[in-house]
């Protein structure tokens, strides 16, 4: 590997759900070349009627993780499409790209929770960011009671979903 390659990058995303995550992920992988790993679709291809059970939900994410870990490996850029809620997911992940080269990137897409909820509880429209449909207000409330903000040190990227296009994302993430 010489000098004038460029490290792939990973990039992971903090927020509510309905927060903006698919959507960002599609622009970034439009203007990048990176591959979107969208963990609602491959979960809807896994499992014919997802249940989100524990086991589930770890068969879909050591699947992912593997995924990632391979295609950083080529020197390919990843765009990890899912809720990275806790901070030692987040950091197991680093250290996933710490090992193979690779520059994360966090980034907490920061939609004000009324706005997140409607999109999330909503019927899914025709937007192509929602494969596995509308969460229960419950679901909903459960995800958002769980989520650990990212940390100073963590260095995350706040953008606002609300206002999300490829404008902000050029703008925060150089692409």
């Amino acid at each position: 590997m010489t000098s004038t390659m460029t490290r792939p990058k990973l990039y992971l995303f903090v927020g509510y759900p309905g927060a903006g995550k698919t959507t960002a992920s599609k622009i970034i992988a439009q203007h990048t070349g990176a591959t979107h790993l969208w963990a609602d679709h491959v979960r809807g291809k896994m499992f014919e009627r997802p249940l989100h059970s524990v086991d589930e939900s770890h068969q879909l994410y050591e699947r992912l993780n593997q995924r990632t870990a391979e295609l950083l490996a080529a020197g390919q850029s990843v765009i990890y499409d899912t809720n990275f809620n806790f901070k030692n997911d987040r950091r197991a992940m680093r250290e996933v790209a710490a090992v193979h080269n690779a520059e994360t990137v966090l980034i907490w897409i920061t939609t004000p929770l009324a706005i997140a909820r409607q999109r999330a509880i909503s019927p899914p429209g025709d937007t192509g960011t929602r494969v596995l449909g509308a969460m229960t207000g419950a679901e909903f409330d459960a995800i958002v009671a769980k989520l650990e903000p990212p940390t100073k040190d963590e260095n995350p990227i706040k953008i606002d979903g609300a206002k999300l296009d490829i404008t902000s994302l050029s703008r925060h993430l150089s692409l």
